[in-house]
């Protein structure tokens, strides 16, 4: 057989196993693999509010991914497991995810904030409060970690001083001490301020923090909620956190678009138990899709000023510039 004889049949071989392969089921480098296992814990309450509408559709099998979602009652769980692996995103408070970053040497990104300022300044109406200076000399409760360094950050900035009571350190404890009068004045976060005040008609909210803390260190820079991927994951399936994001935010949406629709799939989810609380708390929670250098711009402004305020808050350093994912 004549040399170019020979090589015409190596050609032809070549492309009809060419041709075989192209008809296998191989996705393409940014093709999504909506059989890919991905992780997810979320917190009980307003930092887990976004995926309600994710848990459902992954529910009924109608997400475009494969995604296994738990609801979490206690952020140390949610931390432990971005710590060791076992899961792949994550909701949690901004300053825990700070404290993730640092104690795994930056094996955490931030895809998103999904909730700014949540916190409120409820009263008794013993007390006459109508601006933050109203608070000088004067005692007031707080839950333990975030919600006690965010008000004291805050405070401590405006010149005002207050005594911060860290009695009743878990919000729902405190919840249940102001509703009953026990508490003149409280920091409470929603949706603990509306359970609080459907209880007991005689509390008021005195303050938002969200507007206290945008007048003292700039607009839209309380950032409490956000979401991250574990590093490895997000440099390993890009596809699949593009596709993620693109349903989160449709998820998120939802809340600001139909909030009773949104209070249902929240309660159905597990994410909270009462959905009239829930649809009346939504308006109140800031709820949020930023990405991008929003989120870098406003998030690194808070954590340098939790930093400044209490540096174990966010785990002794500000996260450097790779903690922000940028796809």
């Amino acid at each position: 057989m004549k040399i170019r004889q020979i090589f015409a049949l190596l050609l032809t071989a070549a492309l009809v196993l060419s041709l075989c392969a192209c008809g296998q089921d191989v996705p393409a480098a940014d093709e999504v693999d909506s059989e890919l296992p991905v992780r997810i814990m979320t917190l009980n309450g307003t930092t887990g509010f976004g995926m309600a509408q994710l848990i459902s559709k992954a529910a009924k099998g109608e997400a475009a991914l494969n995604y296994q979602i738990s609801v979490e009652t206690d952020a140390s769980n949610v931390t432990a497991a971005l710590i060791s692996g076992s899961v792949d995103i994550a909701a949690l408070p901004t300053n825990a995810a700070s404290v993730v970053y640092n104690k795994t040497g930056g094996a955490v990104q931030v895809l998103v904030l999904n909730t700014l300022g949540v916190l409120y300044v409820v009263s008794d109406g013993s007390e006459s409060i109508s601006a933050l200076a109203d608070l000088e000399g004067k005692t007031v409760y707080a839950p333990a970690q975030n919600p006690t360094f965010i008000f004291k950050a805050l405070c401590d900035e405006a010149g005002v001083n207050v005594t911060v009571d860290n009695t009743y350190a878990q919000p729902a404890d405190l919840r249940t001490a102001v509703a009953a009068g026990e508490v003149a004045l409280a920091v409470l976060p929603e949706p603990m301020v509306t359970i609080a005040c459907s209880a007991n008609d005689k509390l008021t909210v005195a303050l938002d923090l969200t507007e206290e803390w945008d007048g003292v260190f700039g607009e839209g820079t309380l950032v409490q909620g956000c979401v991250v991927v574990r590093r490895e994951f997000a440099e390993a399936h890009g596809a699949e956190v593009a596709k993620f994001l693109e349903e989160y935010e449709a998820s998120v949406a939802l809340l600001n678009d139909d909030a009773a629709a949104a209070a249902a799939l929240i309660v159905e989810g597990g994410i909270f138990n009462a959905a009239p609380v829930a649809q009346k708390a939504i308006p109140k929670c800031n709820l949020c899709f930023i990405a991008g250098g929003e989120m870098e711009g406003a998030l690194g402004k808070f954590l340098q000023t939790m930093h400044g305020a209490a540096p174990a808050s966010v785990g002794g350093a500000v996260p450097a510039g790779d903690f922000y994912y940028v796809g």
